[in-house]
């Protein structure tokens, strides 16, 4: 067990707490944490900090619903921060947003980040607009059957270049077919949380298979 004594804490006894979305890896909000709250926060599983405004600890989700269930605290190399990486239930921002950092204050114009979240939401976004000449657009308008038949297209065709040992080819062919599984889960209204949830119990699960096999 850490021994959080080890943690430098301010000269008010706080310590920052950047909370981050297990799934998506979004940070979610920054809040502070005093020894108390952080023991609270270890024994409950759940996330609580301390108010500075208020001057309380308060356990986050206990008048909204929206818990954040903990699945790793980690210190950085100067142990006066931390990252909680949770589960939520729900916004993290008491203003009902998905997370506190909305207000974009600078964006450039030649790097762009590109998540596979944000991929998700520009395809929910041409099944509800539908825009015009979008390829996208295309495939909803010709349904389930259609994006299948292109998964089945673009499945053979990560086969073909795998087997021909070609890498450049195989990464082109795997975007294509992971672009259009993701058509099939917005049509179908699986989100990526989905399948992240169901890849990590399967990951528990192997673990524990390989427990087993190590005992024997």
């Amino acid at each position: 067990m850490f021994d959080i004594e080890k943690l430098k804490f301010d000269k008010d006894g706080l310590i920052p707490a950047i909370v981050v979305d297990a799934y998506t890896k979004k940070v979610l909000t920054l809040a502070y944490m005093n020894k108390e709250s952080l023991k609270v926060s270890i024994e409950k599983g759940l996330t609580c900090f301390y108010s500075r405004s208020r001057k309380e600890l308060w356990l986050k989700g206990e008048t909204s619903g929206n818990y954040q269930h903990i699945v790793s605290i980690t210190a950085d190399c100067d142990m006066d921060a931390l990252t909680v990486v949770v589960e939520k239930e729900g916004p993290a921002c008491h203003t009902g947003t998905d997370t506190c950092f909305t207000n974009e204050v600078y964006q450039s114009d030649d790097h762009h980040e590109f998540t596979v979240n944000g991929l998700y939401d520009l395809l929910v976004g041409r099944k509800k607009d539908k825009p015009e000449g979008s390829y996208t657009t295309y495939l909803f308008e010709k349904g389930t059957d259609k994006i299948l038949k292109k998964i089945g297209e673009e499945s053979t065709e990560v086969i073909i270049a795998g087997k021909a040992d070609d890498k450049k080819e195989t990464i082109y062919e795997i975007a294509d077919l992971a672009y259009h599984t993701m058509v099939l889960m917005v049509q179908m209204g699986i989100s990526v949380e989905d399948i992240q949830k169901e890849l990590g119990s399967r990951h528990i699960i192997d673990h524990k298979v390989k427990q087993e096999k190590m005992t024997k």
